[in-house]
């Protein structure tokens, strides 16, 4: 008898007027999709979370180099994957055929249940909240449909609620550019290319004018001599092996005092975050000319030149803002990186640089990084659901195409939907706090599928091979894995609620594979 585990993968072949994905992103295209997806409005805020938690300008910096050891290493291992397997889907079929399709299927659930679409929902509403400074009307404040109030309530270490449900404004604006993207991209993966490609163009343009503006005529005395200090003696500042960070356990738990290698772990939670995403490429591999190729060469090279730009731009803070600061200080001087207003860290830096029209420039800039953003995600999670969907584990009509535009239509609008209702919810934000550890966790399992398949497979043909192999993928799995273990220990709340939204995708996963097998039985190949 057939076993659930793997009946899925028994389906009809397909009629010859099946329509099928059209491969149409070119190498521009397919970086821009990386640097795209990568770029949100995580770098523009999360060096505030940062700069207080190491309390140190070396360690603050730190936190970036260590995000982008690990990020270019992961695109590089990626990169013999996509090579060896260019089908839609990418990250989901590379789970599937290493460890079995029980864990494609987790991560495909992950990604639908809160990576891709809270992370969608999240960047929408922030452009909502961006557009406010031009329209001070939109506002979260501005409610326009207040539902309910649900209060905070706290479950061990995590603290569940506090969350307002309805319609803002502010969240509007956001559902609104989550439908229109959602539209656009059903008209064709060109369309939405040509989208990502001129928002890209232009984020990344923002973020160099960033970057040349602080260090031409931004840099201050006050922030070189609180940063930096006369033979650098304040840049190293609390960054000695045996310096001590204080670090909260969980919601409202106690202080403990930890090292340099554990404050640089848990400060990935706001470093990784703002670097995710990279991976977005490869589920559109369908759609990619020469995949083999343009996918490895678009992760590295998109990977790369966002965390050079990171860096810089963090380095670019320093050299305008003093790192410490005061909470109730009255000028951004005052509050300095830690404390910058709502941890707005670009807006004050380009505060000090232009004063009043900084809060305008840097607002303008963030609408057009969040809505570039939220398109190559858009763009590149249907694809996922289309893959599963192929194999039996998701809803039956989100595995066909458009005839015309060759885009998975269903998958485009099923995500579009569960964004809104997640935006409408307001529990995105707390659904974010788990994103990390269950990404690390897939990380570490796709990449560890690399070793797998080197093992299972020897003699596929593998045009691209990851470079340093074994020692770079192993070196971040031990990474990863010590991170995980750190988060697991100090911070519980970020941990446990998002390995328990992956496994209730156990259940799901035997719902869909037992559904397969039936129409497997009905209709035998």
């Amino acid at each position: 008898m057939q076993t659930p585990e793997v009946a899925h993968v028994k389906k009809s072949p397909p009629s010859a007027e099946a329509p099928r994905m059209v491969q149409t992103l070119g190498l521009f295209s397919s970086t821009a999709i990386v640097i795209g997806s990568m770029i949100g409005s995580g770098i523009y805020i999360v060096d505030a979370d940062i700069a207080r938690d190491t309390n140190s300008p070396a360690l603050y910096l730190g936190a970036w180099v260590i995000t982008g050891i690990m990020t270019l290493i992961g695109a590089l291992s990626y990169g013999e994957l996509a090579a060896m397997m260019p089908k839609a889907g990418g990250q989901y079929v590379y789970l599937r055929e290493a460890l079995g399709p029980l864990w494609g299927f987790l991560f495909g659930w992950t990604l639908f249940l809160v990576i891709q679409t809270g992370t969608i929902a999240a960047v929408c509403v922030a452009f909502g909240k961006f557009l406010g400074v031009f329209f001070p009307s939109v506002s979260q404040t501005h409610w326009l449909w207040h539902i309910a109030h649900v209060p905070a309530w706290r479950v061990g270490p995590m603290e569940l609620g506090n969350m307002e449900i309805g319609v803002s404004t502010a969240n509007l604006a956001g559902i609104l550019v989550a439908v229109f993207l959602a539209i656009v991209n059903i008209f064709g993966v060109k369309l939405g290319a040509i989208i990502q490609n001129i928002f890209t163009s232009a984020k990344a343009l923002s973020l160099a004018g960033l970057v040349i503006l602080a260090f031409a005529v931004g840099r201050t005395a006050e922030a070189w001599n609180a940063n930096f200090g006369t033979g650098w003696s304040q840049f190293w500042r609390n960054a000695g092996w045996h310096s001590l960070h204080p670090v909260q356990v969980g919601m409202g738990g106690p202080v403990a005092l930890v090292n340099v290698v554990v404050i640089l772990a848990v400060v990935q939670v706001g470093s990784l975050f703002s670097a995710d995403a990279w991976n977005n490429i490869t589920f559109t591999a369908g759609e990619v000319k020469n995949p083999r190729r343009n996918i490895p060469l678009s992760l590295v090279m998109g990977t790369g030149f966002v965390l050079v730009v990171y860096f810089l731009v963090s380095l670019a803070y320093l050299l305008v803002l003093p790192m410490r600061g005061d909470a109730h200080g009255a000028t951004v001087m005052a509050r300095g990186i830690q404390h910058a207003a709502e941890d707005r860290v670009a807006t004050a830096a380009l505060g000090a640089i232009f004063h009043s029209a900084g809060a305008w420039l840097m607002a303008g800039a963030i609408l057009i990084s969040t809505f570039g953003c939220a398109n190559g995600l858009t763009l590149a999670g249907a694809r996922v659901y289309y893959a599963m969907s192929r194999d039996g584990l998701f809803f039956k009509s989100v595995g066909m195409l458009h005839p015309r535009y060759k885009t998975p239509v269903a998958g485009l609008l099923v995500q579009c939907l569960w964004t809104v209702l997640l935006c409408v919810s307001g529990s995105y934000s707390q659904l974010l706090d788990y994103i990390i550890f269950a990404e690390l966790v897939f990380y570490i399992l796709t990449i560890g599928g690399l070793f797998v398949l080197r093992f299972k497979q020897p003699d596929a043909p593998r045009p691209y091979k990851t470079w340093g192999y074994p020692f770079l993928p192993a070196l971040y799995i031990v990474m990863a894995a010590w991170i995980c273990l750190v988060l697991l220990r100090y911070k519980p709340q970020y941990t446990w609620p998002g390995l328990a939204l992956v496994l209730l995708g156990i259940p799901v996963y035997l719902f869909w594979s037992r559904r397969s097998a039936k129409d497997a039985l009905r209709n035998p190949i």
